[in-house]
């Protein structure tokens, strides 16, 4: 099935922890077009993961709304956000879901099995899928057998196993190395070129991003700018996301200060300080998690 349109308007997400609400999306809106590849950038704790979600069917809106093609992802109930997600979403993730004792080819025959797909019907389509992919070799090899770029690879087989018209990828690059990283970039165009697949990409590397046709960035739970891969930083200047990081920690440093000393000074009340602060520290732990991964002490 080729790829379909997706429009999100005026999306709101709320999470609640206690009486404090933390507002991951305020009001955000995008559009993709049918068989186009969008990266999806910014900090950690801006929305990217939480944006992902509830397109692909794993969370619930607080307002707005999300349609894929001709489906209202938001007014969806739960028995038929099952069916929107076995049918119209692949997802792949960057802590893969393959299963340890089955095969590549195993592991992509499984989500068939639960469509009632025929058993010949299965074996044709796994074995295009990971000619798809360039691991026909390593069809009977299974995951702790595989490198750590065949197993994404294999999840993104998994995911087109269904005939998923949408592809949403979480950080698909984040545990791999350079070399890896590019093989399974360059196989998720192909799959968009090939199969005619709309593909929305979380990435935090700026050389995974620029394979994308737009790339799209949230902060704060907003889009902040749509830009063309050519305004995207080359991969030899992607420390430059580190110093980024830092930036963005030092700024949030700094507006904790000022909310302390507006609280002291009676300029804000104790359930507006609460809150503010609660979502300065989630974002600011979010971008030190980003660093200290990168292998950056704060």
């Amino acid at each position: 099935m080729a790829g379909l349109e997706i429009a999100v308007k005026d999306l709101i997400k709320v999470y609640r922890l206690g009486k404090v609400e933390i507002q991951a999306l305020r009001g955000l809106s995008m559009s993709v077009k049918e068989g186009e590849v969008v990266s999806i950038i910014g900090p950690s704790g801006s929305g990217k993961t939480t944006l992902l979600n509830i397109v692909g069917g794993l969370d619930n809106a607080t307002a707005g709304s999300v349609i894929v093609g001709d489906i209202e992802v938001t007014a969806l109930s739960t028995s038929k956000l099952i069916g929107y997600r076995r049918k119209t979403v692949g997802h792949i993730f960057q802590t893969l879901n393959l299963i340890p004792t089955l095969t590549a080819a195993e592991n992509v025959e499984l989500p068939m099995i639960a469509m009632g797909i025929s058993r010949g019907k299965r074996k044709e389509r796994v074995e295009s899928l990971l000619e798809v992919v360039g691991l026909t070799p390593r069809a009977h090899h299974k995951p702790d057998e595989l490198s750590g770029g065949e197993q994404q690879r294999v999840a993104i087989s998994a995911a087109l196993a269904n005939d998923a018209p949408i592809l949403l990828s979480d950080e698909p690059t984040g545990e791999l190395d350079t070399a890896n990283a590019k093989i399974v970039v360059d196989y998720l165009v192909k799959v968009s070129r090939e199969l005619g697949k709309t593909i929305v990409m979380v990435t935090h590397d700026p050389s995974v991003a620029r394979v994308a046709d737009r790339i799209l960035r949230i902060e704060d739970g907003m889009i902040k700018a749509a830009l063309t891969p050519a305004q995207i930083l080359e991969p030899a200047a992607a420390v430059s996301y580190v110093d980024q990081l830092r930036a963005r920690v030092v700024d949030i440093e700094a507006q904790l200060q000022k909310l302390d000393e507006d609280f002291r000074a009676g300029k804000i009340g104790g359930d507006e300080y609460t809150e503010q602060r609660q979502r300065l520290k989630q974002t600011k732990a979010g971008l030190e998690d980003e660093l200290h991964r990168m292998g950056i002490v704060t």
